[in-house]
């Protein structure tokens, strides 16, 4: 049996984390849906009381509530905690500073960050999401002087493209620059193309895959239904959750469908839909620690539950096949009787699978 204090690596290093993450995005009331701080606080200690030691959030998350609550809970209990949090997202929207990967955004976030966290460091900052302008060097260069000075203790990245990332991780080891940890992508039942380069390219990389929105933006829970399809999504993550599932893709009817597929098996095991598919997620060996976000203490006391599923080799079957997704090229013709032949003849190679 799994439990939140058997611990694992996170990626190429020696860091010790959680099988499952807390997520700090439900923390404050901000954005119309959250928790709030009772709640939030209940939930904290929920987690770090079941030996849970890895908790997410980000600076702009709730407008900052969230780093601050997670502050405020940690407190006395600080050192035996690894708290990640991420820059990127902007800080005021009539500053094109205040936002992106540059130096001055994320030397200016990890400041503001460590006042609401209350902390003279970080234990992972992630880059929250690729903008698309900013020298890969630079940012390099500049979470390796936040390493240095003690102010960030490793380094990740989150929602890049893997070339970007073989290229970054490539380039710190050359340069002798800290290198990245982990890659936090989304990752669930309803979202599986990161299994084409970027899961691949983590494990290969040492990178601990850390998944956001296992439960699909909360579809995989069974708590929509086609009733909800043509909803209209926002462009913020403020309003309802149902807004962010519009947002991000999830609440789809091919969404539905997969979620179908995990309360039936979820039936079969006994478990709940939530259970069944972050315990989905846990299978990947290339997975680290899935983030869970809760709302209310229950939900995350269920969501811990699926650290005991357990599927039948029937059951993941039924899983694989509603949520596949094609691999393209040149995965699927690397695949192909041809290519198999002309690359290895008639020779059988360990390791090399259909």
């Amino acid at each position: 049996m799994t439990s939140l204090d058997t611990y694992r690596l996170l990626g190429r290093s020696g860091l010790r984390v959680s099988p499952l993450a807390l997520g700090a995005m439900t923390f404050g009331g901000d954005w119309g849906w959250g928790a709030d701080r009772d709640e939030a606080r209940r939930i904290f200690d929920t987690y770090v009381d079941r030996g849970g030691n890895f908790v997410d959030t980000a600076n702009n998350y709730t407008n900052g509530t969230s780093e601050k609550l997670v502050g405020e809970f940690a407190d006395g209990r600080r050192d035996r905690l690894v708290l990640a949090t991420k820059y990127t997202m902007t800080a005021r929207p009539d500053d094109p500073n205040s936002g992106g990967n540059h130096r001055k955004s994320m030397v200016v976030s990890v400041e503001e960050s460590l006042r609401r966290l209350r902390s003279d460091y970080i234990d992972l900052l992630y880059l929250h999401a690729w903008d698309g302008t900013t020298p890969v060097e630079e940012v390099l260069r500049a979470l390796d002087d936040l390493v240095r000075a003690g102010k960030v203790l490793y380094a990740g990245i989150s929602d890049t493209p893997a070339w970007q990332v073989a290229r970054m991780q490539a380039i710190a080891g050359l340069r002798g620059w800290a290198p990245l940890v982990a890659l936090q992508i989304e990752y669930s039942l309803i979202e599986r193309t990161v299994e084409r380069e970027l899961i691949p390219m983590a494990a290969d990389m040492g990178l601990g895959v850390i998944p956001w929105s296992p439960l699909g933006s909360g579809v995989l829970t069974g708590k929509y239904s086609r009733a909800d399809l043509g909803h209209e999504g926002g462009t913020t993550p403020q309003g309802t959750r149902k807004d962010v599932a519009v947002a991000n893709g999830s609440l789809t009817e091919r969404g539905l469908a997969i979620a179908d597929v995990v309360s039936d098996v979820a039936g079969q095991l006994g478990v709940t839909p939530a259970q069944a598919a972050v315990a989905w997620t846990l299978r990947n060996p290339a997975v680290t620690a899935p983030i869970v976000g809760a709302r209310t203490a229950a939900q995350l006391e269920d969501n811990l539950g699926a650290l005991d599923v357990r599927f039948t080799d029937g059951q993941l079957a039924d899983l694989e096949k509603a949520s596949a997704v094609e691999l393209g090229f040149p995965h699927e013709f690397l695949r192909k009787p041809m290519p198999r032949s002309v690359i290895f003849g008639d020779a059988k190679i360990a390791g090399v699978t259909a």
